[in-house]
């Protein structure tokens, strides 16, 4: 019996292929529903992901994009427009990063802050009430804000979009889609649903739109609310999807 020791050209038999858990490329490219995401979420909240931590990559992501973007970022006005739900609380997100960044952005929350929904959300908001490296603004009636910005980050409303828009959000939603400026949706533009990609009453126009995890199943079709869909991983562990995907 003679012994075979392979040499570097030697090509060896292909006996078996394992095929991983995880394949990349079809989780890549999968699009999914709202109600999908929000089980995936839940899974990672489960296995000890918690939520804070991806509305603070879901922030941190999209304010990067900014920073790679614009060499200039520090000289921009830039707006962020946030709501009362965990769309507004990734704009806080955006807002503290970008300030780290050496920008002085405005926030302007549109509402009460007592009526933050969520606490991840009010813990965000609560970091930036203690910095002065940023501008804030609480109003429940945007019309009367000079909108002179460069930039406007919309987070002012998430996934859960259905019927008429109520005020505050329909006029800053009015002022934002008057403006001149670049126009960063978060998650998904303001009054866009993601699950069919309809607009029961009006929506942001946005430049670009980042989107967390999975393309959202609607989103696709809409290009001309959503401008170029970027989607973007936060963290969300792949074995939360087993079972809904």
């Amino acid at each position: 019996m003679h012994s075979f020791m392979p040499n570097d050209n030697t090509v060896l038999p292909f006996t078996q292929v394992v095929k991983p858990l995880f394949d990349i490329n079809f989780w890549k490219y999968v699009e999914i529903t709202v109600k999908q995401m929000m089980q995936i979420e839940e899974n990672g909240h489960q296995m000890g992901f918690l939520r804070k931590l991806m509305m603070e990559n879901a922030g941190a992501v999209t304010a990067k994009f900014l920073v790679e973007k614009y060499a200039d970022l520090q000289v921009k006005k830039i707006v962020v427009f946030a709501g009362l739900g965990n769309n507004g609380g990734d704009a806080f997100v955006v807002t503290r990063h970008l300030a780290g960044y050496g920008c002085k952005p405005t926030v302007v929350l549109l509402g009460n802050p007592d009526k933050i929904k969520t606490e991840e959300a009010i813990s965000n908001w609560k970091v930036l009430e203690k910095m002065d490296s940023i501008n804030i603004l609480v109003t429940s009636d945007p019309s009367h804000l000079n909108l002179d910005a460069d930039i406007i980050v919309d987070g002012i409303l998430g996934t859960g979009i259905s019927g008429k828009i109520r005020e505050p959000y329909s006029t800053a939603i009015d002022m934002i889609n008057k403006s001149q400026a670049f126009k960063l949706a978060v998650d998904v533009p303001s009054g866009l649903d993601p699950d069919s990609g309809t607009v029961t009453d009006k929506c942001v126009k946005a430049d670009v739109t980042i989107t967390y995890h999975k393309m959202k199943i609607g989103m696709p079709k809409r290009i001309d609310m959503c401008g170029k869909v970027l989607v973007e991983k936060i963290g969300i562990p792949p074995e939360a999807e087993v079972g809904v995907l």
